[in-house]
């Protein structure tokens, strides 16, 4: 408040919203500062716990943040009252991150360092697993095959792929075992019988972030990497989350 009063109040432009806060409305470092602070061309947001303060009167818009006590067994320290203004504020910053449209790249410029900005700046292609450890067969290849290609490559899924390169299908240890509980004797049969003919994919150079959102709002374990010419170039395992402390 003195600070303001003695020339921080230089920091306010025309246009800006300043955001009051105050449980009771009634701080009185803060009422002094209004009338200066209301010579400007600017919108005053006030949070506070009491509707009919002066804070709420002079406010252009109030956020009311009222809690039946708090937390204090005298009911006398701000406890629950600057939890309440805690939440008011992160829910106005997230409200104010989706209006301008913030995203996880403009996040990863800003925050580059630790578990943050190591999920927001690794890519699909960094985590995925290709060469040996990829397991890819063709629609026609018995499951009896695509179990020892799934071993060999020490992977949970195979990737079935078409003449051409492109994606049919893939093939889980998941899908054996549902499958083997029906018909036990479907070693011999070809993988097209029993593979998933739409899964869950994701473009080259998508972002890591991106694949452990989709592996937790699917509740898969595997996700497909493709290329531009949807040819599958990786998988993701979930398995490798946690020792990339990607989660």
């Amino acid at each position: 408040s003195q600070n303001a009063l003695h020339g921080d109040l230089g920091l306010i432009s025309d246009g800006d919203a300043i955001i009051a806060l105050s449980y009771s409305g009634e701080t009185m470092e803060l009422l002094d500062l209004l009338p200066f602070i209301k010579r400007f061309d600017v919108s005053i947001v006030g949070i506070t716990g009491k509707g009919g303060s002066t804070l709420d009167q002079e406010s252009d818009t109030t956020l009311l943040t009222e809690i039946s006590r708090e937390a204090c067994p005298l009911n006398l320290a701000p406890t629950s009252s600057s939890t309440s203004m805690l939440v008011m504020g992160d829910a106005l910053a997230m409200v104010l991150l989706e209006a301008r449209g913030f995203t996880e790249d403009d996040f990863s410029k800003f925050h580059p360092g630790g578990s943050l900005g190591r999920t927001l700046l690794t890519k699909v292609d960094d985590i995925m697993r290709s060469g040996d450890c990829l397991a890819i067969i063709q629609p026609t290849d018995t499951v009896q095959y695509a179990l020892s290609t799934m071993s060999q490559a020490r992977s949970g899924a195979c990737i079935v792929t078409n003449d051409d390169g492109t994606m049919a299908g893939i093939f889980t240890h998941g899908d054996f075992a549902r499958s083997f509980q029906e018909n036990p004797d479907i070693g011999n049969l070809p993988v097209h019988d029993f593979m998933t003919t739409d899964p869950i994919t994701l473009q080259s150079g998508s972002l890591a972030v991106e694949a452990v959102t989709t592996i937790g709002t699917h509740r898969i374990d595997d996700i497909v990497v493709l290329d531009s010419d949807r040819k599958p170039i990786g998988l993701i395992d979930t398995q490798d989350f946690a020792r990339l402390k990607l989660i």
